[in-house]
């Protein structure tokens, strides 16, 4: 009986077949693979599924998904921050201008934007490794999670259904099952793996944001294939298009993840199936669009183009208002009020930038800080004050600090090292 069990555990597309048959006939998924089993064993079909319910098939085997899924997924994030880690390590000391409310601010530097990014990966790593490491099996545990059936099948000896749930679970691949379930595992579960997926939904499309920002600035731009065709209207482009993906799929990433909350505060009691429709199409389809995104966040980490010329270009027209606060620590220095220095940069500022706005003119600000005789104690060290190497702060040391040997990054990725270095750049065929 066992034998013939065991030498059909793999599905033939006969097995399929009568299997689909079953399941028209019958209107149920499981019962339609216990008798199709039962067909190509049939010295075991009398006691196939027995004292089981069809949540012990189907929720303990969604749980093996959802384990074996976040396990797929992690190595190919971990790739992905190894690879933006180099990226931040080559541009470390490349200042560009940094953006508040959308406006130009204090620089920071290529390397260290691409930092922030990585620091949110980061956080999405350890949630996706929560998430895979707090799952536990449902096991053996009868219709209602009370064990009933397998205490009749065992005679009320307790022990031996403990023993079997603990055998089934190991068999699994899974260290613990929970000891109390209904008939379902708690749909709680889905809830947590479902938002640690939708959290790094939310940093693919912060990302691919930044991505297409710095792409409308022209400092940064995507991979753009030799024949790539941008616009079938305007030749010249050169559209952001899968950054603009990443940002339409990881919004609907960030979407999906309510209907795992609505189903679990819908759950009735020890359980209901209005759980099972939604489910089977919503945790597929975000754990398709989180690989989908893994593959596009590795392609365009594998190729970002960085355009020095313009960043440069870009500071050297917001350079006089960046110098403002090296001006007015200067002048404190001096023995000057920092308020009145302030506020003499304030009026000076604004003139400057009615000769931008209004006019077209270039940002003239330092000739007219050095027509202002408030100014002259620091006239003479005017070129090292506007040195915009000098605005970027500790910038290169934190992503040293940040990236480098023995730093959170490598630390981070040190289990994954194997996997790493086997995983090969992404490609995308549209």
């Amino acid at each position: 009986m066992i034998d013939q069990l065991r030498s059909h555990l793999t599905m033939t597309s006969h097995d399929f077949d009568v299997a689909k048959a079953e399941e028209k006939r019958r209107r149920h998924d499981v019962m339609a693979h216990v008798h199709a089993f039962g067909e190509a064993a049939p010295e075991a079909a009398g006691i196939i599924h027995w004292g089981a319910t069809s949540c012990y098939v189907t929720d303990n085997a969604d749980l093996i998904f959802l384990r074996d899924g976040l396990g797929i997924l992690l190595p190919k994030i971990a790739g992905v921050i190894q690879k933006l880690s180099e990226f931040a390590q080559t541009y470390k000391d490349l200042p560009c201008l940094g953006y508040t409310h959308g406006q130009p601010a204090q620089l920071v530097t290529v390397g260290k934007r691409a930092c922030l990014w990585i620091q949110n990966l980061l956080m999405d790593l350890r949630n996706l490794e929560r998430a895979r490491a707090d799952l536990r099996f449902r096991g053996v545990k009868g219709t209602t999670g009370t064990q009933a059936s397998f205490l009749q099948i065992f005679q009320g000896e307790y022990s031996k259904v403990e023993r079997l749930d603990e055998i089934v679970t190991k068999k699994s691949g899974f260290e613990s099952a929970f000891t109390i379930s209904s008939q379902t595992y708690t749909r709680k579960i889905d809830v947590d793996v479902g938002h640690a997926l939708a959290s790094f939904g939310a940093t693919c499309e912060q990302i691919g944001g930044d991505i297409r920002h710095l792409a409308m600035f022209k400092e940064l731009e995507e991979p753009f294939e030799k024949d790539q065709i941008g616009s079938s209207a305007m030749a010249y482009k050169r559209n952001p298009m899968r950054a603009e993906r990443m940002c339409s799929l990881g919004r609907q990433l960030c979407n999906l993840v309510r209907n795992t909350v609505d189903t679990f505060a819908a759950q009735w009691l020890e359980r209901s199936l209005d759980d099972s429709a939604v489910r089977r199409s919503t945790l597929p389809e975000m754990f398709l669009i989180a690989d989908a995104l893994m593959i596009l966040l590795d392609n365009i980490c594998s190729g970002l183009v960085v355009y020095p010329a313009v960043i440069k270009r870009r500071i050297n027209e917001e350079l006089p208002f960046m110098a403002t606060e090296n001006l007015i620590m200067a002048m404190v220095d001096r023995g000057h009020s920092r308020q009145e220095a302030h506020e003499r940069i304030r009026v000076l500022s604004h003139e400057a930038a009615d000769q931008v706005k209004n006019h077209g003119k270039d940002n003239d600000l330092i000739e007219r800080v050095q027509k202002d005789p408030f100014f002259e104690p620091i006239l003479d060290e005017l070129p090292r004050l506007l040195d915009f190497t000098t605005f970027v702060g500790a910038a290169p040391q934190q992503v040293e600090k940040f990236t480098g040997k023995g730093g959170e990054v490598q630390l981070a990725l040190e289990r994954y090292r194997t996997q790493i270095a086997s995983l090969e750049a992404a490609q995308l065929s549209v």
